[in-house]
């Protein structure tokens, strides 16, 4: 029997509508419970820190928030390097329930009056077992997502995943709206913000039964069947072999950096404009948090519909124009938006909804343009650790950023600091070909000739 027969008869049967639903829930709620942390920050800052300065009680937990983002390296490589051992359904299956245990586990934390550091100590180990677990997810489900896709389609098909994003940080910012609405102040600050991790654990249990009834990716299957075939004494070489082999680790370290050009400005931007936008015009600028929550709610809303709208055109008109349109508008608006912004709920609905809609020019496609640069055996490690590596060097650091330059009376410093990053999407695209229409089986080289 040839090795592509065997290959064809070991290959499960594709589901795409229920494995991209199954992918998509998993997004929403892993992305609710990874964005409440930020949300709820100044009540977490009273409850698990000494509340005698609240500036440094702040900056303590967007300390915590950060070192959670450095977590996330780890978890691509240990979760991504299982994905391309043991599949990707095992993986998303995997993450989704440490994410709920770990919200669930701060729901439950006793107080910095309770127990002093102790309390400290807990949020901090929580939150670095949610870094683990999302950096697992980030890249395993952005390959899964890409590999199920129809080609003509992927860009659309990977719209899905910050459609779900976006999705879930709404979620989680509606609670916060919600629960700001029904509870006084005291009451959030007592218990309010503890309901709202418990309905993240509890809602993990709904992604999980999805998950566990998705199928498994076939170029993943595909490539597993081709390595026990080859072990057997199977003559072919398999296509996916062919493309790893062009690879040698410089090629690899080359690919890795270019991840993170394309990845830093969209992290430090997205970290800025959508998860903590509300609670930085609370702090910063005294706006009131209902209305804080509100106008982030109606911004993320606006970028809801975008997203699979710029999918569609990276698939009509490639990713490369679409990351260079992202780069350009990023750095020529990002300090006008952030002059925008005062104590006025509307001024952070449009801050916000333009910032939004400048990153999903990248964000839209970005799954499935990653996906285009590493191959199967590799893909979801590779993806995982370049882009989390990415979110914690310019991501997970830029509310505290942020904070501590607003502090200094020196804001436009972070603008600034948004743009240049931004610029480097550009130079990568000039780096590379187009890699729209890339068959996944066989991925090269994505640099153009003298790159």
């Amino acid at each position: 029997m040839s090795e592509s027969m065997t290959i064809e008869r070991t290959t499960p049967q594709l589901n795409r509508g229920r494995s991209l639903r199954a992918a998509v829930a998993g997004n929403v709620l892993e992305w609710f419970d990874w964005t409440l942390y930020a949300i709820f920050s100044t009540y977490l800052a009273a409850n698990f820190f000494n509340s005698a300065d609240p500036t440094s009680a702040l900056l303590s937990t967007l300390a915590v928030f950060a070192v959670g983002f450095f977590a996330r390296p780890l978890g691509g490589l240990v979760f991504g390097r299982l994905a391309d051992k043991k599949g990707r359904k095992f993986v998303m299956v995997l993450t989704m329930v440490t994410m709920a245990a770990s919200s669930l586990g701060i729901a439950l934390i006793p107080t910095y009056a309770q127990i002093g550091v102790g309390a400290s100590a807990l949020l901090l180990v929580f939150r670095l077992l949610q870094g683990l677990a999302h950096g697992g997810e980030a890249g395993v489900s952005y390959t899964y997502v890409a590999e199920i896709a129809p080609v003509e389609r992927r860009g659309f098909w990977a719209s899905s995943v910050f459609t779900a994003v976006t999705v879930g940080v709404m979620g989680a910012t509606l609670l916060g709206a919600v629960l700001t609405g029904l509870l006084g102040k005291g009451d959030m600050g007592i218990f309010g913000w503890r309901i709202a991790f418990g309905v993240g654990a509890l809602l993990g249990i709904y992604a999980l039964i999805l998950r566990r009834l998705a199928s498994e990716s076939p170029l993943f299957h595909e490539e597993t069947a081709s390595d026990k075939a080859h072990d057997a004494g199977a003559a072919a070489t398999a296509a996916a072999s062919a493309g790893d082999a062009k690879l040698s680790k410089k090629d690899v370290l080359k690919i890795g950096v270019l991840i993170i050009m394309f990845s830093a400005g969209q992290n430090a931007a997205y970290y800025t404009w959508a998860t903590f936008a509300s609670t930085y015009a609370i702090s910063a600028k005294g706006m009131d948090p209902n209305g804080a929550f509100v106008a982030s709610l109606l911004a993320q809303l606006v970028v809801l519909g975008l997203l699979p709208f710029f999918g569609h055109l990276s698939d009509k008109f490639g990713r490369r124009r679409m990351m260079m349109a992202y780069g350009i508008s990023a750095a020529a608006l990002v300090l006008p938006m952030a002059a925008i912004l005062t104590n006025a709920p509307w001024t952070l609905f449009v801050t916000q909804a333009l910032g939004l809609a400048i990153w999903a020019l990248a964000a839209s496609m970005y799954p499935a343009f990653m996906s285009e640069l590493v191959p199967t055996r590799a893909r979801a490690m590779g993806v995982g650790f370049a882009t989390s590596l990415s979110v914690a060097l310019f991501g997970g650091t830029a509310p505290f950023l942020n904070t501590w330059l607003t502090s200094l009376g020196l804001p436009w410093v972070f603008s600034v600091y948004v743009g240049v990053l931004s610029l480097l999407a550009v130079v990568g695209a000039l780096l590379i070909r187009e890699t729209r229409g890339t068959d996944l089986k066989n991925v090269g080289l994505p640099f153009r000739k003298g790159a």
